[in-house]
């Protein structure tokens, strides 16, 4: 039997908690032994519920990684601007790092996380979880098979759904900058490393045109209060209330996410007190975001294949997903993981629809992305199965923070081409 592998979490948070769910299916495989977050509270649940033993208990990722390795792989999913520190720290250390998306907001801070990463021979795997799902893993099969000839333009999209998009982007931890990072690398990054892995070769230029269009106090309903909790005119017609984001669903007995994000502890009155004194329940129209709520960007790869993608928040939940259209020189195939859906047409040739793409593990979020990047993980660390070639190494992941802080670049001087051999040159 294979050494269990040992694993110390950082950050209990949405994104923390998910992974170790998973790991919780690999109990003969892997074991949590160490955990720290900022909130007490948070490390107590967290440490009661995997045994955790007390002295293995921190009060901040940096005051756990201060003890030195007390683990073969350490899980990062804090906020967005601590992760270059902290896994500089964890590579010091000698642990591997399963680092959450995205790397770091600053390019400069990822290329030296992959070069620290060759320095101490440790791995450190992002999570870019897309690429673990059936779906994609599927859609990926499909192209390099060749049916369809070489690659020449892509259309994608994502639709971000608006309560999502007021949820996480406007009230939440990735809704402004300065705190954490622009909105199409913070929830693009995704989007970036599928295109990357698809077409197969390198991003030369990019360009990119979108902003904050409505989450600004001019959009405000007249006589709107800063807080959604208090007495609004517009509570009951208003989509970005916090009745029907939040407390609608909970009274039907959902507090999965993200009603587990506002409150970890699962009832209404705890749910309606962190709405009355937290940052979720503030108004959307209200808030400090900065991030856009939509964003258009077009992509140039070696050998001339082009790209155009949409992000758009104001989409509805019937809607959700990504699609994907990938011509081909022999053929296209029409993916949309909204409907779970693949259809390929080759000219001439056969046309084939493969519908029920996703596989079991998608309960676990992601499409079962979450799933199978621990899988995936354990069987790197244990060498029980080859998965080091399809593992979203953070060499493999530098190109989709290049491509997306490229569309950031352009967006904010006006879409102005940006060509990255010379963005990467430029970094300081």
């Amino acid at each position: 039997m294979s050494k269990i592998i040992t694993i110390a979490v950082a950050g209990l948070g949405s994104r923390g908690n998910a992974y170790s769910s998973v790991l919780k299916t690999f109990e003969d495989r892997a074991k949590i032994v160490a955990c720290a977050d900022i909130l007490p509270d948070r490390v107590e649940r967290f440490g009661d519920n995997y045994s955790v033993s007390p002295e293995m208990r921190f009060s901040s990722a940096e005051e756990m990684l201060e003890k030195g390795r007390l683990a073969d792989v350490v899980i990062i999913a804090t906020p967005d601007r601590r992760h270059y520190a902290q896994a500089m720290a964890a590579l010091d250390a000698g642990y591997h790092v399963l680092l959450e998306k995205p790397v770091s907001p600053v390019l400069s801070e990822c290329f030296e996380i992959a070069k620290k990463a060759a320095e101490r021979d440790r791995r450190v795997i992002v999570c870019h979880v897309l690429r673990y799902t059936a779906f994609y893993r599927r859609l990926k099969e499909l192209v390099d098979s060749g049916d369809i000839g070489d690659i020449v333009s892509i259309k994608a999209d994502e639709k971000v759904v608006f309560w999502h998009q007021a949820h996480s982007f406007v009230r939440g931890n990735w809704s402004n900058c300065g705190k954490s990072s622009p909105m199409i690398l913070q929830k693009c990054c995704h989007d970036m490393d599928i295109f990357h892995w698809l077409v197969g070769k390198r991003c030369e230029a990019v360009s990119s045109f979108g902003s904050l269009t409505h989450f600004t106090p001019e959009n405000a309903p007249e006589g709107a209060p800063e807080r959604c909790t208090e007495e609004c005119p517009a509570y009951t017609s208003c989509p970005y209330s916090v009745e029907s984001c939040y407390l609608e669903p909970a009274r039907g007995g959902n507090f999965g996410w993200p009603i587990d994000v506002v409150s970890q502890v699962p009832s209404l009155d705890a749910l309606e007190e962190n709405l009355r004194h937290g940052p979720y329940g503030r108004c959307v129209y209200h808030c400090d975001n900065d991030v856009v709520d939509h964003q258009v960007v077009n992509l140039l790869f070696e050998g001339g294949a082009t790209l155009s993608f949409t992000m758009c928040a104001f989409t509805s939940g019937t809607s959700w997903g990504r699609g994907t259209y990938i011509m081909g020189t022999k053929g296209e195939i029409i993916a949309d993981t909204g409907t779970d859906k693949i259809t390929v047409n080759v000219f001439r040739g056969k046309s084939e629809t493969i519908e029920n793409v996703s596989s079991a593990s998608a309960g676990y979020g992601h499409g079962g992305g979450d799933y199978g990047i621990i899988r995936d993980l354990l069987s790197l660390i244990d060498g029980t199965e080859d998965s080091s070639s399809s593992m979203t190494d953070i060499d493999e992941t530098l190109e989709s923070h290049v491509m997306a802080l490229a569309a950031e670049e352009s967006r904010k001087n006006g879409g102005k081409l940006v060509n990255t051999a010379d963005f990467i040159k430029n970094l300081s």
